[in-house]
């Protein structure tokens, strides 16, 4: 009788330790860890959003760059950090979904070692060539490309990334092949493109939209569903190549086993700041589009997205490095 009654006490404590536990959240400053340098789009949203976080939690908010490895020395150190909402950090779909078939051994499994707290933006890629050059429109450029296999040149951040992904689904719809260049940066690739050395490529449009505004770049397709609200005129992709639809996105993770509370907490407040007018304004001004996401939705985001481009690697024959 005396074990039973320890037994309900201590269900009694845990039923209702949990939510408690979440009201006394947080005590302490909260680290965003960003696994890209200062001045990457990552970035600059988790430093817009920080002080809206502070202003709500009363709690400072810490934007620790923690770069290298393609983004994964950041997220190794997250996954192995305390789950107890200390410790948040910011990815994106090339360290989610696409790494993990792309890379034999990662550091940390995206579906094991994180818990999803809110996929708050998405970040349009853009098919980009010399605006000077012979491509009006994505039209001249697939039929260009299947009239002469193998002479269109198409740079990318590195072979498996996930511009580079975008890349090879597009070959695969419009039905050309290219010759890839893979460089360390976008800042290359566009002086490439401009000096003529390359024919295209696909980044994310913040990196390359004042290139876009200034006439030196000529947008042809953004690759999400829907047309960017900051060039409205660009077609999506899918409106020529039926079926085309590599978005990217992203999106803030906790340590896998953090207190559902303090999730939803995090995700309520995360995504109040995106709402907010001034950081919207900013977000969208480099081309991203503000989400309101749950964690489930976050959570589904991933798994679809690691099966799409999983499929993709396979169709492909992309072998792991």
């Amino acid at each position: 009788m005396r074990r039973s009654f320890t037994l309900l006490f201590i269900a009694i404590v845990i039923t209702i330790g949990a939510p408690l536990h979440a009201q006394q959240y947080p005590n302490k400053p909260i680290r965003i860890i960003v696994p890209f340098p200062p001045g990457d789009t990552l970035d600059t949203m988790s430093r817009l959003i920080a002080p809206k976080l502070t202003e709500r939690l009363g709690q400072a908010i810490i934007v620790d760059n923690r770069a290298g490895g393609a983004g994964q020395i950041g997220l190794d150190l997250a996954a192995h950090a305390a789950p107890d909402g200390y410790t948040i950090v910011g990815g994106q779909g090339g360290n989610l979904v696409v790494q993990p078939h792309t890379y034999k051994k990662l550091p940390y499994d995206t579906f094991r070692d994180f818990t999803p707290i809110a996929n708050s933006t998405r970040n349009y890629l853009g098919l980009v060539v010399n605006a000077g050059g012979q491509f009006k429109s994505l039209r001249d450029f697939v039929t260009y490309g299947r009239a002469n296999p193998g002479k269109l040149t198409f740079a990318s951040n590195g072979e498996g990334g996930f511009p580079h992904m975008a890349i090879e689904m597009m070959r695969l719809a419009g039905g050309f092949t290219y010759v890839h260049v893979p460089y360390k940066g976008s800042a290359q690739i566009v002086t490439e493109i401009l000096g003529n050395r390359i024919d295209a490529t696909i980044l994310g449009i913040g990196s390359i939209a004042p290139f876009i505004l200034g006439g030196r770049l000529r947008l042809l397709a953004v690759t999400s569903p829907t047309r960017a609200a900051l060039f409205p005129d660009a077609p999506a992709m899918v409106e020529m190549l039926p079926g085309y639809d590599s978005r990217g996105w992203f999106g803030y993770l906790a340590p896998a086993g953090t207190p559902p509370g303090i999730v939803a907490l995090l995700n309520a407040e995360i995504n109040r700041a995106m709402n907010a007018p001034e950081v919207r304004e900013k977000l969208e001004a480099t081309g991203l589009s503000v989400v309101n996401e749950s964690p489930a939705a976050f959570a589904q985001t991933l798994k679809s997205d690691y099966e799409i481009y999983g499929q993709l690697i396979k169709t492909i024959g992309l072998q792991p490095q």
